[in-house]
């Protein structure tokens, strides 16, 4: 945490609010914690309370929001819940219909995996609640101390195991309550050594189990009732074995509704205590009761209920704004963009020609390092011949440094052969139907292992997770050369680098705006994911960490990069594209009345089935149509943002080296 951050904090409003709220709520407490049934649900009682416990929306320490986190005993059962104080400021930046996204409403422990505390050298300590799922909270940030005070609570009342692996990692179990065993037998991600009962997964899913295993970051969790969104990009990758799984969004939707009912049923919806229910829909019960029709991707199911229309006639809207998609850009083509000696003369008109119709694939060689950054566009073809064999000595010398390690030093450079075991696991289930990776002994298996492992000490403070190979994986196809896909998957990971971070910020970021555009070009839709708990957006969780990678076949996932590397007409095009999605399947999913977890199998199943040309025009369309009111949605430095600091800092981590 920056100096300067910690001066910022006494002038903001939130802060001053959360000081008079925080007297107020300390001299009630006992006596809230007395009367028992009188104001809270008959049983429960407050077995912990504090205030000035804070997330960070955005990179911006003037825009915090605090809370009060209480610690909730309801007869054998704990919960948790963190409620934002309302703004006491006429020019608050967050309005109070924000602040109630991030609201935390009474999660079971039942529902928990782990907790895991942060002390930094210099700034406040911190928690970060992961989910028996595999998802977590925003950060919550402990400005008046006492996370050992929680933690020390929750041990009083539930089984709290220190991590083998990490002893800043507390992993909760109660095996005693009903709810935990349930989850348990679902083959939910490992907190300790459970057994568990046969899997509901599809055969693809299945393949995915043991690196589902390794999964320890997150975004929330459908147990709540509103989203966690984006907290603070700060902290550093420290454990690779729990990073972040591609598929924990197919463990999620195992998290059945008995989780939910029973935290229904425990705290009545007709409360007005601060730990109620109160703002919870009553339609939610009445889901609980009537199962919603399977969806299918194929085949037309007639509607049932009545769809509210689209505001935008978003058809319409295709058609008059969306521009007819053009074929892809070639050679011949390709020099009227160059100067004699191979500048680029106009990088925006070639951007945008780009955007309207992608690349040959024999031009992707050349200009994926210009949209890349490997190289500028003012190069000159001697200056990018003489730029790749001074990059070529560089890369070999980052990769020699780990290359160079003895068996004996391996030995004890655990992060080392942590990350190489994951690499070498995740790189041989890499794309092995293409032609260029099948095979045993496939040497290009070999070269991605190998730009991997150097990419993870050329940034080791972010290191390797999943899902990185997939993004390298058709760099390294075009590039077909090791240097030069290593660079331009730098250039890449400058902008998606974010996505990966343990605390889950680029992708809070990211799900935050997304939600923010839909109110904003479809406001039912939005209504209705808002009333079907759905406001997380948690089912576009894939598209948005690996760029659609799994949506689309090879050939049109390539096609897709560089449209979005292209930056026109807006840097945040897959949010778009994600809204697009959601716009023409609309009226099937509020048809249906899908819930949360029906909404996840459904886009799980659109897989091979989304228009790609259709769905750029729309995408296009649609950011038209947002103008400057979409672009303000979006907090600055959301990815593929470039970072906010030239030396990309923006995402980088810190350590924590604390014990309890």
């Amino acid at each position: 945490m920056l100096e300067s951050e910690l001066q910022d904090l006494s002038d903001d409003a939130d802060y001053a609010a959360s000081q008079q709220q925080g007297s107020a709520s300390m001299m009630v407490s006992s006596d809230s914690n007395k009367q028992g049934s009188s104001s809270e649900l008959e049983g429960a009682e407050i077995i912990f309370l504090k205030d000035n416990v804070a997330i960070h929306p955005t990179q911006f320490v003037s825009e915090r929001i605090s809370g009060r986190l209480k610690l909730i005993k309801q007869s054998s059962s704990l919960f948790m819940t963190w409620i934002p104080y309302k703004a006491h400021s006429s020019d608050a930046r967050i309005s109070d219909k924000d602040r109630s996204l991030y609201t935390i409403r009474a999660v079971p422990f039942t529902d928990i995996r782990s907790v895991r505390r942060h002390t930094p050298a210099l700034g406040w300590q911190y928690i970060i609640v992961v989910l028996s799922s595999g998802l977590a909270y925003p950060p919550l940030y402990f400005y008046s101390g006492g996370v050992k005070e929680f933690l020390a609570t929750i041990k009083q009342h539930l089984l709290l195991v220190r991590s083998a692996d990490d002893a800043n990692v507390f992993l909760v179990n109660d095996f005693q309550n009903t709810l935990q065993r349930t989850l348990s037998s679902l083959e939910l991600p490992r907190a300790v050594s459970i057994t568990c009962g046969p899997s509901n997964l599809s055969d693809d899913e299945s393949t995915m189990n043991e690196n589902q295993e390794r999964a320890d970051g997150g975004v929330s969790s459908g147990s709540v009732t509103a989203p966690q969104f984006h907290g603070r990009p700060r902290h550093k990758v420290h454990d690779p074995t729990r990073d972040l799984s591609i598929h924990v969004l197919e463990k999620f939707s195992l998290v059945t509704r008995f989780a939910r009912e029973t935290t229904s049923q425990l705290f009545g919806e007709n409360q007005s205590n601060g730990f109620s229910f109160s703002e919870r829909r009553t339609h939610i019960q009445t889901n609980l009761d009537h199962p919603k029709k399977p969806s299918k991707v194929a085949g037309n199911v007639p509607d049932e209920n009545p769809v509210v229309a689209d505001p935008l006639e978003f058809d319409k809207l295709s058609l008059v704004w969306g521009k007819p998609r053009q074929p892809p850009l070639g050679s011949k083509e390709w020099i009227i963009f160059l100067d004699s000696e191979g500048r680029v003369t106009d990088s925006e008109a070639l951007r945008k020609r780009i955007f309207y119709g992608g690349l040959d694939h024999n031009l992707r060689n050349e200009v994926w390092g210009l949209l890349l950054r490997y190289y500028s566009y003012e190069s000159t073809y001697a200056e990018r011949k003489f730029l790749k064999s001074v990059k070529k000595s560089e890369y070999e010398t980052i990769k020699n440094q780990w290359q160079s390690i003895s068996l004996p030093q391996a030995k004890r450079f655990t992060k080392f052969r942590e990350r190489k075991g994951l690499i070498e696991k995740d790189v041989v289930r890499t794309d092995r139907s293409l032609t260029y990776y099948e095979g045993d002994d496939n040497p290009n298996v070999n070269v991605l292992r190998d730009i991997l492992l150097t990419y993870s000490f050329y940034n080791f403070d972010l290191g390797y997770c999943q899902g990185m190979s997939d993004l390298l994986s058709p760099i390294l196809f075009v590039m077909d050369d090791e240097s030069d896909a290593f660079w331009c998957f730098v250039g890449l990971m400058e902008r998606l680098g974010p996505n990966f971070n343990r605390d889950q910020n680029g992708m809070h970021s990211q799900l935050f705006a997304l939600s923010k555009l839909v109110e904003l070009l479809d406001c039912p839709l939005h209504n209705y994911f808002k009333q079907h708990d759905c406001l997380n957006y948690f089912f576009c969780f894939r598209w948005i960490l690996i760029q659609f990678k799994r949506e689309f076949e090879y050939e049109n996932t390539m096609r897709l990069w560089e449209v979005l590397w292209a930056h026109y007409p807006s840097e945040h095009l897959h949010l778009y594209v994600c809204v697009a999605v959601l716009k023409r399947y609309r009226k099937k999913i509020m048809g249906e009345e899908m819930d949360f977890d029906t909404i996840l199998k459904f886009i799980n199943e659109l897989s091979g089935h989304i228009d790609l040309d259709a769905t750029l025009r729309d995408a296009e369309a649609l950011c038209i149509c947002a103008g400057e009111d979409g672009e303000a949605n979006i907090p600055p430095g959301t990815p593929p943002s470039l970072p906010l600091d030239d030396d990309g800092s923006f995402y980088v981590q810190q350590d924590d080296d604390d014990v309890l």
